[in-house]
């Protein structure tokens, strides 16, 4: 109940994770989903192949085997409702089947009308959200045309405000874990509308800012967090690299009424 009293009055807010965006996305004009590694780079670059993506909700952590085979059938289900192609796991990717949560993945795979997108993260954020609140992906590939097109939309005001939540990721046991690269990406994109005028900025919302005004390297940051680290251990370094690629994307992936991700 804090954070809805605390932030109220302000022209941009922040918060982590699902129930960050909870607290927020009843108040907000428009929400901002950032998760930096992977979901929103990857739907930056799917947007730039004109690909609508659908996210879907996977679960993370202390899932149980049955829990999990169960929301995996549903987003079968789903995709198949939506007359859609299902992105499966990055290690599972076949010629058959090449879509997956991997940005570096999504840059080669042939177009699609419309994907379903599951994840852990950034999916379930964006189910937070009221049907009536816009709702837009923001990560480092992208930060400069979001800032430009929300205040053109009117947003970042106390009348018309903007929640920009941090993704983060999970620890073993369920609970969030803070990520870096989320933290200075919400940073970049609260400085850049400052810049521009909107605001006042929550006290938390100044925070992030801050974070990512005081980085001197923003690639090397992200690359020797706790992400970056665990998807190069992977095999994922190219993730990490498209990731970080500061500014290159114009798309700006807005939430439809279908619920998908379009150029907005």
């Amino acid at each position: 109940m804090g954070d809805r009293t605390v932030q109220c009055g302000t022209g941009i807010r922040f918060e982590w994770g699902p129930a960050g965006a909870g607290r927020l996305a009843g108040k907000a004009a428009c929400l901002i989903v950032v998760d930096v590694l992977s979901f929103t780079a990857a739907v930056s670059v799917a947007a730039e192949k004109g690909i609508r993506v659908l996210p879907f909700w996977l679960p993370d952590g202390p899932a149980t085997t049955a829990e999990r085979a169960a929301s995996e059938k549903a987003a079968v289900v789903y995709a198949q409702q939506s007359g859609a192609r299902l992105a499966i796991a990055c290690h599972a990717v076949t010629p058959d089947s090449p879509w997956s949560l991997s940005p570096a993945h999504m840059r080669r795979v042939p177009f699609v009308a419309r994907l379903v997108l599951p994840s852990p993260n950034g999916a379930a954020i964006a189910a937070v959200a009221p049907p009536h609140v816009r709702v837009v992906a923001a990560c480092l590939r992208n930060i400069t045309a979001v800032g430009s097109w929300l205040p053109a939309g009117g947003y970042g005001t106390p009348a018309h405000p903007v929640a920009v939540i941090a993704a983060g990721e999970r620890w073993p046991d369920g609970s969030l874990r803070l990520a870096l690269e989320d933290l200075l990406c919400a940073g970049g994109l609260i400085s850049d509308l400052h810049a521009q005028g909107a605001g006042p900025l929550s006290a938390v919302a100044a925070a992030a800012r801050a974070a990512y005004e005081a980085a001197a390297d923003l690639t090397r940051a992200v690359a020797a967090g706790v992400s970056g680290r665990e998807l190069a251990a992977r095999g994922f370094v190219q993730d990490v690299a498209i990731a970080t690629e500061g500014d290159i994307c114009a798309a700006v992936p807005v939430r439809d009424g279908d619920g998908a991700f379009c150029p907005g």
